[in-house]
């Protein structure tokens, strides 16, 4: 069996996220989306927006400086991209429509459709025909959205499980989203016939090509990194590995290090070095898996957004740093849009860095992501390690 050194699992990983390229040095366009997009295969979605909306950042942290706007009138308006649960709420190719078919057709259970289906007879079906005449629309847009439950923060009305349960299913999916709110219309009013049309797999068939689109996007993983990806269960995935090594779409390969086996893809590439520096977002592909960052990087890394303050470690809303391969420094960022600045909260260098090299270079990243979102100052807190280095 082949053995990787961790230095090569990294290369492969990082070669595979496209993070061992270069930026592009002249204006950024709906080309270089696209190629993102190839080799990350899905894009995670999340509300949080206190320094940035979670999509932005892996075309930045890949790409440098570009046009939002242009982003988001691709993202939403070109018909290539859609909206579905793939790892997370995620924006994902309309061309792989025919992948998710096994998840839209009930493998799945939700208890509070069950049990709106049972107190509200006729409801799910009302909702339906409210968006195919009137969408698209928001939850507050039906005629009986019901009541949110304030209580909890997935509390949410039945017109809204209505919605995302015709989500869930295909019938319905997000035309835009504007303020990040989800507007949900038909499918076939959004996304090409071409795609729908497409003949959908067995669960078994889309899992085992998932499985190994994972592995073109990681490079190297075990069953386990690869199964999360597109959060397959591994129950389920278990099984498919054999038949992926057999027809050699995966590779086995041990990597120092490691205590269970992994798997290379095929088509992996492997820089002889990477250089270069990100800011990346907790919410970036690279990072998605975090027992598989502790392993390729010995980087511990949890997002600490729903811990109590007193007992972050540090802080609310963390990025890894990057630099050359290696995940030198962690810094808490947020954004000050009245005042357009860019508040750096804490940033913590990593064991045995260079300190002053990763300072200078975390600081001419923080203010290239600053000049993007159109900020004009960067004001930094005395927290951290790093933070006299930044300042």
């Amino acid at each position: 069996m082949r053995k990787l050194g961790i230095d090569q699992a990294r290369r492969y990983a990082l070669a595979a996220q496209g993070l061992a390229d270069p930026r592009p040095s002249g204006r950024v366009d709906a080309r270089h989306f696209r190629r993102v997009v190839d080799r990350i295969g899905l894009v995670q979605l999340d509300s949080v927006n206190v320094f940035s909306r979670a999509h932005y950042m892996p075309f930045f942290s890949r790409l440098g400086e570009y046009d939002r706007s242009t982003l988001d009138r691709w993202l939403w308006g070109s018909g290539e991209m859609f909206e579905y649960w793939g790892h997370e709420a995620s924006l994902i190719p309309t061309r792989d429509h025919y992948l998710w078919r096994w998840r839209m057709n009930g493998n799945w259970s939700w208890d509070r459709v069950a049990q709106i289906k049972r107190e509200h007879p006729g409801y799910m079906e009302a909702v339906l025909g409210q968006v195919r005449e009137r969408g698209p629309l928001r939850t507050s847009d039906l005629h009986d959205p019901g009541q949110r439950d304030g209580s909890a923060m997935w509390g949410w009305s039945k017109g809204k499980v209505a919605l995302e349960a015709l989500f869930m299913e295909g019938l319905v999916t997000a035309s835009h989203r504007p303020n990040f709110v989800r507007m949900y219309d038909l499918s076939e009013r959004v996304i090409p016939s071409r795609h729908l049309e497409t003949a959908g797999l067995e669960r078994e068939e889309a899992q085992s090509i998932l499985l190994a689109r994972a592995a073109r996007s990681l490079g190297v993983g075990t069953a386990s990194d690869l199964a999360d990806y597109y959060r397959i269960r591994m129950p389920q995935a278990r099984p498919l590995f054999k038949g992926l090594v057999d027809d050699g779409s995966l590779i086995p390969v041990e990597v120092d290090g490691w205590d269970r086996p992994a798997f290379l893809h095929p088509e992996a590439k492997l820089p002889r070095r990477v250089e270069g520096r990100a800011l990346l977002s907790p919410f970036d592909s690279l990072i998605w898996y975090r027992e598989r960052v502790e392993r390729l990087w010995n980087f511990f890394y949890r997002i600490e957004i729903y811990v109590p303050e007193p007992k972050r470690v540090h802080g609310y809303y963390v990025l890894p740093f990057l630099l050359d391969g290696e995940l030198v420094a962690r810094v808490d960022l947020k954004t000050d849009r009245k005042t357009k600045a860019l508040l750096v909260k804490g940033a913590f260098a990593e064991a045995g860095v260079d300190k002053e090299r990763v300072g200078r270079e975390l600081r001419g990243e923080l203010e290239a992501v600053a000049t993007w979102l159109g900020l004009t100052d960067i004001r930094v807190s005395p927290n951290g390690d790093l933070a006299e280095r930044l300042t």
